[in-house]
C-alpha cells in the first residue's frame, strides 16, 4: 500500500457524534459478510447458517436455468447497457420483458426501473405535485415515503390498514372541496410486519371519492396470488389499481423493478417520470434472467404455494411457543422483541447456532418494537424449518424473550 493510499480524507465533527450516538443507542448498522452458498444456506466465517433473512422467497436467484440465461446474455450482449433507455440503452430484451411482464400483470404495458426505490420515488412524482393530496399508509417502505416527500404535495399519513381513517380523510378532501388530485398509497404486503393492505376497502374508498390508487407490491409479486402475481390479482382488483410496482429483485430472484398500468399512463411516466429518464438501462444479464425466473415461475406454480405452507408453518410453530408474530399472514414472519439491545443480542446468537438472520430496530420499525424478521424460502424443508424454530424457542427462553411453553411475549 502506498503512502497516498493510507491518508484519510477528513472527518466531520457531526459524523463522529452521531455514529457515537448510534452505537450508544444500539441502532448503529453494520454490514454482514456473507459467503453465497446455494440458498437456503449460506457460509459465514466458514460456518454453514440456514438464511431466514432473504427477499430469495422461491429460490430462483440461485435457480440453474436463471444463472445459465444471465451467463448467456453476459456473452452476447456485455455486462453494461452503456445508456439510458430514451438514448442507447432500449434493446430488445427490455421490449420482450415488458411485454412478459405486462402479460403477467394482466395490463396493457410494463416499464422497467432500475430499483423498486427509483421506480416509487419516480412514479409518486410524476403523478402529484404541490398542489395535490397524498394519503400514505404510516408503515409504508421508505421509498414510498421518500417519493412522496419529493414530490412536494400535501402527504398526510393514516394508521396502519386504518380503512376508517382512511375514508374519514377522504371524505374531509371531499366536502372541503379541495383542488388537485388526490393519490392513496400502500404496500399490499408490508416488508417488516408480514401483514397485508385492506385493498379491496381500499380501492372501493378511492373510487367513492374519486382518488387514484398506487400499489408497491414488491413483497406480493411472486408470492401470493394466482401464479404469483400478486395480492391485486388475488383479489380481482386488476380495473380498481391504477398503478402497481413490484420488484425483480425479490421472489424472481434478480435486480431492478417494474410498473404495470395502462398503455397510455405507461407513455406518461416514458416522458416524465425523472428516475426513469435520467438512470442507466438494466444490463441485458438481469433482463435475460428475469425473463427465465418467469418461465420457472410459470412452468411451477406450486412454488408459490410451497412458499406460504412454509410462512405458515413457521408462524403457527412461534405462535404455539409463546412468540409475538403480530399480524402477519404471509411468508414473512416477524418475532417482537421490543429493546434494541436485547433483539440484537437474540440475533447474534441465533447466528451463532446456525440460523442466520437480523435485528430490525429503529428507525425501520418503531421505538420499543425491535424485532427478528425472519423469512421463508419455498426451498425450505420442513425439516429446516422444525429445526430453525427449536434454536428460535430455545434462545427465546433464554433471553426471556418468552417464558415457558405458550407464554405470550414478556413486556420490555
Amino acid at each position: 500500500m502506498t503512502e497516498a493510499s493510507k491518508m484519510q480524507s477528513p472527518t466531520p465533527e457531526f459524523v463522529t457524534q452521531a455514529l457515537a450516538e448510534l452505537r450508544e443507542r444500539n441502532l448503529e448498522r453494520q454490514l454482514h459478510v456473507v459467503e453465497r452458498g446455494a440458498e437456503p444456506w449460506l457460509e459465514v466465517d466458514g460456518r454453514r447458517l440456514l438464511n431466514l433473512s432473504s427477499n430469495n422467497y422461491l429460490g430462483l436467484a440461485s435457480h440453474p436455468d436463471v444463472v445459465e440465461a444471465a451467463a448467456r446474455a453476459a456473452e452476447q450482449y456485455g455486462c453494461g447497457s452503456g445508456s439510458s433507455r430514451l438514448i442507447a440503452g432500449t434493446g430488445p430484451l427490455q421490449v420482450e420483458l415488458e411485454e412478459r411482464l405486462a402479460c403477467f400483470k394482466g395490463t396493457e404495458r410494463a416499464l422497467l426501473f432500475t430499483s423498486g426505490y427509483t421506480a416509487n420515488v419516480g412514479l409518486i412524482r410524476a403523478l402529484v405535485g404541490p398542489d395535490d393530496l397524498v394519503l400514505s399508509d404510516e408503515l409504508n417502505h421508505a421509498s414510498l415515503i421518500d417519493g412522496c416527500r419529493l414530490s412536494r404535495a400535501d402527504v398526510q399519513a393514516f394508521p396502519h390498514r386504518d380503512v376508517s381513517a382512511l375514508g374519514t380523510a377522504l371524505r374531509r378532501a371531499d366536502l372541503g372541496r379541495r383542488p388537485g388530485r388526490r393519490l392513496v398509497v400502500t404496500d399490499t404486503v408490508f416488508s417488516v410486519d408480514g401483514d397485508v393492505a385492506p385493498l379491496a376497502e381500499i380501492a372501493d374508498l378511492c373510487r367513492r371519492y374519486g382518488a387514484m390508487l398506487m400499489v408497491d407490491e414488491a413483497h406480493a409479486t411472486g408470492c401470493l396470488g394466482p401464479g404469483g402475481r400478486g395480492l391485486v390479482a388475488e383479489l380481482g382488483l386488476e380495473d380498481r389499481v391504477m398503478l402497481s410496482m413490484s420488484t425483480l429483485s425479490k421472489a424472481l430472484g434478480g435486480f431492478g423493478a417494474f410498473v404495470a398500468g395502462s398503455g397510455e399512463l405507461i407513455e406518461y411516466l416514458v416522458n416524465v417520470a425523472r428516475s426513469f429518464i435520467f438512470t442507466t438501462a438494466l444490463p441485458a444479464t438481469v433482463l435475460a434472467a428475469a425473463l427465465a425466473a418467469l418461465d420457472v415461475l410459470e412452468g411451477e406454480p406450486g412454488l408459490v404455494e410451497r412458499l406460504q405452507a412454509n410462512g405458515a408453518l413457521l408462524r403457527g410453530r412461534l405462535n404455539e411457543a409463546g412468540f409475538d408474530t403480530l399480524e402477519s399472514e404471509t411468508h414473512i414472519v416477524p418475532v417482537l422483541v421490543g429493546d434494541s439491545a436485547r433483539a440484537l443480542t437474540m440475533a447474534e446468537r441465533l447466528r451463532q447456532d446456525g440460523v442466520y438472520v437480523v435485528a430490525i430496530r429503529p428507525p425501520t420499525v418503531p421505538v420499543g418494537k425491535a424485532r427478528i424478521r425472519l423469512s421463508v424460502m419455498a426451498s425450505h424443508t420442513s425439516e429446516d424449518l422444525d429445526a430453525a424454530v427449536e434454536t428460535v424457542i430455545r434462545v427465546g427462553r433464554e433471553l426471556g424473550v418468552i417464558h415457558g411453553a405458550g407464554a405470550r411475549v414478556a413486556s420490555v
